[in-house]
């Protein structure tokens, strides 16, 4: 893992509480905690990614180059030179590969999902065919994957979810989910895989990247999982040279050109299970993982490989104010918090509103109820 400023979580509530209670019918709001939430300890932050946690490119034509592989960089060493390309706005490129290749980020501080707003932009290198009335170009559409840090770890080894895209409407029964693939080192040739459906193919090699397409520092065999969405690369002529990428509606990354900012920005709420598909709530994500959601060959294009340049809390102050909150205001019917009497005993949930004492104890903390 790459080096990073130390992140410290909040206590679950780290504040003075007053209830508001009325005897008889009971209208109150109580304060409940928030869990996983963490921010460097530090006066500044900044809405940019902080630091890459995990680098696993697929094979592609620039992969070893966008970060360049030099001899004896193992995975913590090509994650720091992601960081150095992508941290606080630098803006270079990272190459992800062919399907399945993905990077693992966070930023500084937790990302709060604001209701109602978009709340996370990432910058792709798609771009428009000039001339063109039609929303086609070159679109290497990455899906996003969002993590919550439940275990307090600061590692992206909790539960991941996928952020639903427009092929999930407009593409039904042509998205293949839980689509897996394994490639096969072979050095400095067209690099073979093999998939869950029977399929096969190579990644080929070209006269313009001559480097090895074949991640070095990682194990020989490699297998990815993950969504794979339907092709969008087609020949608009004859000629090899012609191959355009339809962009996707909505939902992906390196999808529309960065100009179309509110097209590469994200919302926490289409947060899905990647199997099932239900949705998820989430009220804040600390890790955002990007991969590569097309197994395509586009003439002298080669392979598809979303690319990424940077990512941003679109409402950095508002992550920051729910952060050093540390709570959150619910009604009775979604109280979860459990409530004591001065000796310790539990407290029937109602009994424990209408006898407030100055004094409340919640989850085994001692507020003043004033």
């Amino acid at each position: 893992m790459s080096t990073h400023p130390t992140l410290f979580y909040l206590s679950m509530i780290q504040k003075t509480v007053a209830l508001t209670v009325t005897v008889g019918t009971i209208v109150l709001n109580l304060i409940q905690p928030v869990a996983a939430q963490q921010m460097t300890d530090t006066d500044q932050h900044s809405p940019y990614i902080l630091a890459v946690d995990e680098y696993v490119p697929a094979p592609g034509q620039f992969t070893n180059k966008m970060p360049e592989w030099t001899e004896g960089d193992d995975a913590a060493a090509m994650a720091q030179k992601c960081t150095e390309r992508l941290a606080a706005n630098e803006q270079s490129l990272v190459s992800l590969g062919a399907f399945g290749g993905f990077i693992t980020f966070h930023f500084d501080h937790s990302i709060a999902n604001i209701s109602g707003q978009r709340d996370l932009y990432i910058m792709g290198n798609a771009f428009r065919q000039s001339g063109s009335s039609r929303n086609r170009g070159s679109s290497e559409p990455g899906i996003v994957m969002v993590m919550k840090d439940v275990n307090h770890n600061q590692l992206p080894d909790d539960t991941w979810y996928e952020l639903r895209g427009s092929c999930d409407e407009d593409s039904v029964g042509k998205v293949i989910y839980g689509y897996e693939v394994t490639y096969t080192s072979a050095p400095m040739q067209n690099i073979p895989w093999t998939d869950n459906q029977g399929g096969s193919g190579t990644i080929d090699r070209n006269p313009f990247n001559t480097q090895e397409y074949y991640p070095l520092w990682l194990p020989s065999t490699l297998t990815l999982r993950g969504t794979l969405l339907p092709k969008n690369g087609y020949k608009t002529s004859t000629s090899n040279a012609s191959w355009v990428q339809d962009f996707m509606a909505w939902g992906y990354v390196d999808n529309f050109p960065n100009t179309d900012k509110q097209e590469c920005c994200f919302d926490l709420d289409w947060a899905v299970d990647p199997l099932t598909r239900q949705p998820v709530r989430l009220d804040c994500i600390d890790f955002v993982r990007v991969y590569s959601a097309e197994q395509q060959k586009c003439g002298n294009l080669g392979e598809t490989s979303t690319e990424i340049m940077g990512a941003e809390d679109l409402h950095l102050e508002a992550s920051i104010a729910y952060i050093r909150s540390g709570i959150q205001v619910t009604t009775q019917q979604q109280l979860s918090a459990r409530c004591y009497d001065l000796s310790g005993r539990p407290l029937p949930m109602e009994s424990s509103f209408r006898n407030a004492s100055p004094i409340l104890i919640v989850e085994g903390r001692k507020y003043n109820n004033r």
